[in-house]
């Protein structure tokens, strides 16, 4: 039974390498589109026309395999290629193959841009994939089979045409017959010269049939010496029947091996995202930069203008019962002001080009200027008062306490000779006294340092939150969006 292909179109192969790197192409136009002016124009327009090329090679498929039966005239191309497709192309209602012009037949899809790009005309074109199948061609979905015009052909332009698709063909199958496999033009001009792509190539000798049994075995022996002196040693070798199909299923399980792996316009479009990585990466930092966090910051600073010890002398202050005047707070010296800053600053952009450091430091506010806002910020910290009053109070009541008892006890002495019981009393309630005074006096200590560590804690951490804020307003916030742009740009150009 006759197959029809008439308005069969399944989709080319998606999902595969090709889906990835069209994700990759877009990913890097995306990149620089946010890297703007800080990737030179030069570069920039230089990726964008590789990125096109890229994109149009992807347009045509790279997930197909190209595998093109190559030889000369009488070899059986034609013969093998129908055997391989299990199609005559005569069923379908097409010019029966010659070596004219190239014939194509694609499994899974008519794959016409491919087609076209390869100048089949659309008359030498076939589809192997009908519900009449099955999934008996499954393994070779995504091949494109050629077979290409003799090389040999006297007709002008034949030879060109072989030499023009050679390089768009993932494997070669060199088909030759028993009587002309020593045919000079086969091996001076293609074989030798296209001996880099050995591992790409095989060799098949048609037509075994026509050969007694007993001398195939020296047919075979001959095509391998002629390759080893073509420096193709390693190149299979098989030997089929395209008539009375043998070595044909071998040769279809050969196809189905090569379409598993990826295709040569994949590998050359792969090669080609590498290369244009690789060129934008030297426009580029070698790492996403993280200055350091803006509270990291804030206490250098805050150390480096003397907060630590004006906290210090609250906490002394506070904790002692006798008057203590608090340290102020120094201006910090510019110089250290101005070697924070630049170390956050150093951070930011350390590995980054020239433009992409000038894009980070554009909005950032000069040495001079962050210094005032340093000092500002620590001047408009109020200290807090040296005095705990309530503790005053309490050691007060208790310094009272001890003066009525030592006036209790003066008294009791004094009636101890006229009424030893009202001494005792009095006595009695002088040490009463004394013990509240003690109490009472350890009270209020123990009330004083605790207030001077709140307060010296609280005073470290308010002027710390407003050295923050002056890090996160005058470095942070400026840097911030340069640097998510680095760092987006990289993700998109590395992947």
């Amino acid at each position: 039974m006759s197959e029809t292909v008439e308005d069969v179109d399944t989709a080319r192969p998606t999902g595969g390498v090709g889906a990835q790197l069209g994700e990759r192409v877009q990913e890097i136009s995306d990149a620089l589109d946010v890297a703007g002016e800080r990737i030179p124009a030069d570069i920039a327009a230089a990726t964008r026309a590789d990125l096109e090329r890229v994109t149009r090679r992807l347009e045509l498929g790279v997930d197909y395999t190209v595998v093109a039966l190559v030889g000369g005239t009488g070899s059986g191309k034609s013969s093998l290629f129908n055997a391989v497709s299990h199609l005559q192309f005569a069923d379908v209602g097409v010019i029966r193959p010659t070596t004219a012009h190239a014939a194509a037949c694609v499994w899974g899809s008519k794959a016409t841009a491919l087609l076209d790009f390869l100048q089949v005309v659309p008359d030498r074109r076939i589809q192997r994939e009908s519900a009449l199948d099955g999934d008996s061609e499954d393994a070779l979905a995504g091949l494109v089979l050629l077979d290409l015009p003799d090389h040999d052909s006297v007709e002008s332009g034949h030879a060109d045409q072989v030499n023009r698709l050679l390089p768009l063909i993932d494997l070669l199958i060199w088909v030759v017959d028993p009587q002309k496999y020593a045919d000079n033009v086969l091996h001076e001009r293609y074989l030798r010269a296209l001996s880099a792509r050995h591992e790409a190539m095989i060799v098949v000798i048609n037509q075994i049939d026509t050969l007694p049994p007993t001398t195939r075995d020296r047919v075979r022996d001959d095509v391998r010496r002629l390759l080893v002196d073509d420096g193709l040693a390693d190149v299979r070798l098989e030997m089929v029947s395209a008539r009375e199909d043998t070595g044909i299923d071998e040769l279809r399980q050969t196809l189905a091996e090569v379409i598993a792996g990826e295709s040569v316009a994949a590998r050359t479009a792969r090669a080609e995202v590498g290369a244009i990585t690789r060129r934008l990466a030297e426009n580029l930092g070698a790492k996403d930069n993280a200055p350091p966090a803006a509270e990291v910051t804030a206490e250098q600073l805050s150390v480096a203008s003397g907060v630590p010890s004006v906290a210090e002398s609250i906490r002394t202050a506070v904790s002692s019962a006798r008057p203590i005047a608090l340290a102020p707070v120094q201006e910090p010296a510019s110089s250290r002001v101005q070697a924070i800053r630049d170390r956050w600053l150093g951070e930011a952009t350390d590995g980054m080009p020239g433009p992409w450091k000038d894009s980070v430091l554009a909005d950032v506010p000069s040495a001079e200027t962050f210094g005032q806002h340093v000092w500002r910020a620590l001047s408009d910290t109020a200290l807090p008062s040296g005095r705990d009053q309530g503790a005053a109070t309490i050691r007060a009541l208790g310094l009272l306490a001890a003066g009525v008892a030592i006036a209790l006890l003066i008294a009791a002495g004094a009636v101890l000779s006229s009424s030893g019981a009202i001494a005792a009393s009095l006595a009695g309630a002088s040490l009463a006294l004394l013990i509240v005074c003690v109490v009472v006096l350890v009270v209020a200590r123990r009330r004083r340092r605790r207030t001077g560590d709140h307060r010296a804690e609280h005073f470290l951490s308010r002027t710390t939150a407003a050295l923050t804020e002056v890090v996160r307003a005058d470095l942070v916030e400026p840097t911030a969006v340069p640097l998510q742009e680095h760092t987006q740009v990289r993700r998109g150009v590395f992947g």
